[in-house]
């Protein structure tokens, strides 16, 4: 019985958050309310204080739930591809499918956290500061794979090139969301594919 129990309170939370994502990254993760969350799901404060004891606790599980969301999306997809430029591609790949699906409607919360945190110290920021570090290193090591195996230059520095292919998906969703234009995410992956291609 305490399972079922458990198991109905994990799927509660796992729908909260999965809305507080989508506000988050729409909104920013400062207009997340318990009250405005509660609002918007149309249940009571106090259920959601069982849940979430704080604005900032709740702005925390949001970022943990979008990082979750991304390793799924992103990561988890890419690595059957082959270790080196094709494991690579594929993270180029399913990086701009995250954002052109808007698995998130506003893009990527942890990104539009790094945008909104960057001067605003605290546990947050923190957070969303080590999960961008863990992708873009993580980005890096596959490129730094690729180099040894032969498959991209040795003269490329992996930590500028992964910050350069994510700076170019990131960059079409911004213009996605200013100008409504996929056209952004096409040329994005273009971008991407004639970079690698010219450090093979």
């Amino acid at each position: 019985m305490s399972t079922l129990v458990e198991s109905k309170g994990e799927r509660t939370r796992r729908a909260i958050l999965s809305r507080a994502a989508a506000l988050g990254s729409e909104r920013g993760l400062e207009a997340l309310t318990i009250g405005g969350l509660a609002e918007e799901l149309r249940m009571s404060k106090s259920g959601l204080f069982a849940h979430f004891g704080s604005k900032e606790e709740l702005q925390l599980a949001t970022i943990g739930h979008a990082s979750e969301t991304f390793i799924e999306e992103v990561i988890a997809p890419a690595r059957p591809a082959p270790r080196g430029i094709a494991r690579v591609w594929a993270l180029c790949d399913h990086l701009v499918s995250y954002l052109e699906r808007q698995v998130f409607p506003g893009g990527c919360p942890m990104q539009a956290g790094s945008v909104e945190f960057k001067s605003r110290p605290g546990p947050v920021r923190d957070r969303v500061r080590g999960l961008r570090e863990d992708w873009l290193s993580y980005f890096a090591h596959a490129i730094e794979t690729a180099q040894e195996l032969g498959e991209l230059r040795a003269d490329v520095e992996p930590r500028a090139l992964a910050f350069e292919l994510d700076a170019l998906a990131f960059g079409a969703n911004v213009h996605f969301q200013l100008f409504d234009d996929p056209q952004y995410f096409a040329a994005a992956r273009d971008a991407m594919r004639a970079r690698l291609d010219a450090l093979r």
